[in-house]
C-alpha cells in the first residue's frame, strides 16, 4: 500500500492511498464468503458456492464493489495509524481509480487536530477567593438553621410581614362572581407577593375574622387584563416563634452540647466547602489561561458538532424542566442573538482545551490504567444515579470506552498543570494544593457532612414541630 499525505490546512488533510489488487486478498476472502450465503446456486450447498461461480451469478462489478466498501475502512485507518494522522469525525472518500486485478486508489479527506507544542504550562499564575469566614457570614448560616427549628404560633395583633395566614379569597368583575378565582383555607406568608397584586398591601394591618375588598387586575385566566374586586376574608393569624440562641437550641438541632461548638462547626464547614470552591476555581482558572496563551486553529466542524451537542442538551433540560426556551432566555437575561454567541464562544473554547490537554498529555506520555478508568465509571454512576455494572456495559456497547479514556487522561494533563501552577487567594496568601485524589476525597467527605446535617436538622425540625402542633392542640 502506497500513501501521500497533503496538509489543505491546519486542520484538514488529504490522504492518496493506491493498493495493488493482491492486497485486497482478504477482503475478496470476506466478501465471496458472504455473498456465497446470500445466492442459491444449483448444486451447490449455501456457502459452498466456488468464487467463479458468483462472478458470473451476481455479476464481477458487484463483487468487486462489495470488496472495496469492506477493504477501504480497513485500509484508511492502517494509512492514518501508519502516516501518525491524529484524525477527527468521519473521512469524506472517493475512490479515484478502480481497475480489476490491477490497482485500487482513493482519497480520504478529514479533519485533523492541528500540530502544536504546549509550553510554558508551568508557572502559570492565578488568584482565587479566599476561604476565609467572617463572623457576620456564621452568623447568617447559624440564623438559616434557627428559622428551620421556628414554631408557628397565634398572635392577636395586626398583620406584618412574614405572618402566615388562612385566608378566604373570592373575586367579581362587574358585578359576575368568578369561581375559577375563588379558593378557601389558603395559607400565605404576608410579603413574599406572589398572589394577587395588592393583596399583600390590603392584609398588612387587618386582623383575625377581618375582610376587606380590594381592585386588581387579573394576570391569568378568563378574564385575564379585567379589573376585578377581590374579598379577602381572614381566618388566622400565626408569627414565627424563633428559639433563643443557647446552649438548649445547640442540644436541639446539632450533636453538639453549647452554641459556641455548634458555631465552630458552621465555620469548619462553611470553610471546607470554600476550600473545595477555591481549587475548582483555581482549576478552571488555569486552564482558562492556558486557553489565552496559546494561539491555535480549530477545524470548524468540530466546533459545529459541540455547539449542536451543547444546544441539544440545554433542550433536553429543558424538556425535562417543562420551560421553554423564550422563558430560559427571560430568567437569564438574555437575548437570542447573546445565547447563540455564548454557544459558540463556550464550544469553541471546549474544543481548545481538549486539543490542549490531549497534546499536553502525549508531551509528558501520561495515560490511564484500568483502576483509573474503573474509578472514573463509579464516580460518573453515581452522578448519573445508576449503577457502575450499568455505565460500563453502556460504555462497551456504544464503543464510548474511548471517551472514558480520553476524559481520564485529560484529567491526569490538567492535575499536571495545577500542580506547577502559582495559586494565591485574594489576600495574597499562597494556597496550598492537594493531589486529585485528595481534593475527590475532601469534596465527598465534605458533601456527604453537609448531607448529614441537613438531614438531622430536618428530622428535629419536624420533630420539634409536631410536638409544638400537639401541645397546641391540646390546649
Amino acid at each position: 500500500m502506497k500513501t501521500d499525505v497533503e496538509e489543505l490546512s491546519p486542520t484538514r488533510v488529504k490522504l492518496t492511498v493506491e493498493v495493488p489488487f493482491e492486497e485486497l486478498e482478504h477482503a475478496f476472502d470476506v466478501t465471496y464468503k458472504s455473498l456465497a450465503k446470500q445466492v442459491r446456486i444449483k448444486g451447490f450447498r449455501p456457502g459452498k458456492a466456488p468464487a467463479r461461480l458468483i462472478d458470473r451469478y451476481v455479476g464481477r462489478g458487484a463483487v468487486i464493489s462489495e470488496a472495496v466498501n469492506h477493504a477501504v475502512p480497513e485500509l484508511y485507518n492502517e494509512a492514518v495509524q501508519n502516516e501518525e494522522i491524529f484524525a477527527l469525525g468521519q473521512p469524506d472518500v472517493e475512490v479515484t481509480k478502480l481497475e480489476d486485478n490491477e490497482e485500487l486508489a482513493f482519497t480520504a479527506e478529514v479533519d485533523v487536530r492541528p500540530k502544536f507544542e504546549v509550553e510554558d504550562h508551568k508557572g502559570i499564575e492565578v488568584t482565587v477567593d479566599s476561604t476565609e469566614v467572617t463572623d457576620e457570614q456564621v452568623d447568617e448560616q447559624v440564623s438559616a438553621l434557627r428559622e428551620r427549628f421556628s414554631t408557628l404560633v397565634g398572635v392577636d395583633r395586626p398583620i406584618e410581614d412574614g405572618d402566615h395566614l388562612s385566608i378566604d379569597l373570592s373575586a367579581s368583575v362587574d358585578g359576575e362572581k368568578l369561581d375559577d378565582v375563588a379558593v378557601s383555607g389558603y395559607s400565605y406568608e404576608v410579603g413574599t407577593n406572589n398572589m394577587l397584586e395588592g393583596l399583600d398591601e390590603t392584609l398588612r394591618g387587618m386582623e383575625s375574622g377581618g375582610e376587606e375588598t380590594f381592585s386588581t387586575t387579573l394576570v391569568g385566566g378568563e378574564h385575564e387584563g379585567k379589573e376585578a374586586d377581590v374579598t379577602v376574608t381572614v381566618h388566622s393569624v400565626k408569627a414565627k416563634e424563633l428559639p433563643e440562641l443557647d446552649d438548649e437550641f445547640a442540644q436541639l438541632a446539632s450533636e453538639f452540647d453549647t452554641i459556641d461548638e455548634l458555631r465552630d462547626d458552621v465555620r469548619n464547614r462553611m470553610s471546607e466547602v470554600r476550600r473545595m470552591q477555591q481549587l475548582s476555581s483555581a482549576r478552571d482558572k488555569a486552564l482558562e489561561k492556558l486557553i489565552e496563551q496559546i494561539d491555535l486553529p480549530l477545524p470548524d466542524a468540530v466546533v459545529d458538532e459541540e455547539i449542536d451537542r451543547r444546544r441539544q442538551s440545554l433542550e433536553q433540560q429543558l424538556g425535562q424542566s417543562g420551560l421553554s426556551k423564550e422563558a430560559y432566555l427571560e430568567s437569564q437575561e438574555k437575548t437570542e442573538e447573546e445565547f447563540e454567541e455564548e454557544i459558540k464562544t463556550g464550544a469553541a473554547s471546549a474544543v481548545k482545551a481538549g486539543f490542549i490537554l490531549d497534546q499536553l498529555a502525549l508531551q509528558e506520555d501520561l495515560s490511564a490504567d484500568q483502576s483509573e478508568l474503573s474509578q472514573y465509571v463509579f464516580e460518573q454512576a453515581q452522578r448519573m444515579g445508576v449503577s457502575p455494572d450499568q455505565l460500563a456495559q453502556h460504555l462497551v456497547e456504544s464503543d464510548q470506552i474511548r471517551v472514558a479514556f480520553t476524559e481520564v487522561v485529560r484529567g491526569k494533563a490538567m492535575d499536571l498543570v495545577l500542580a506547577n501552577a502559582k495559586i494565591t487567594d485574594e489576600d495574597g496568601n499562597v494556597v496550598e494544593q492537594e493531589t486529585a485524589s485528595e481534593a475527590e476525597e475532601a469534596a465527598k467527605t465534605a458533601a456527604v457532612s453537609a448531607a448529614e446535617a441537613s438531614d438531622e436538622s430536618a428530622e428535629a425540625a419536624q420533630e420539634d414541630t409536631e410536638e409544638s402542633k400537639d401541645e397546641a392542640e391540646s390546649k
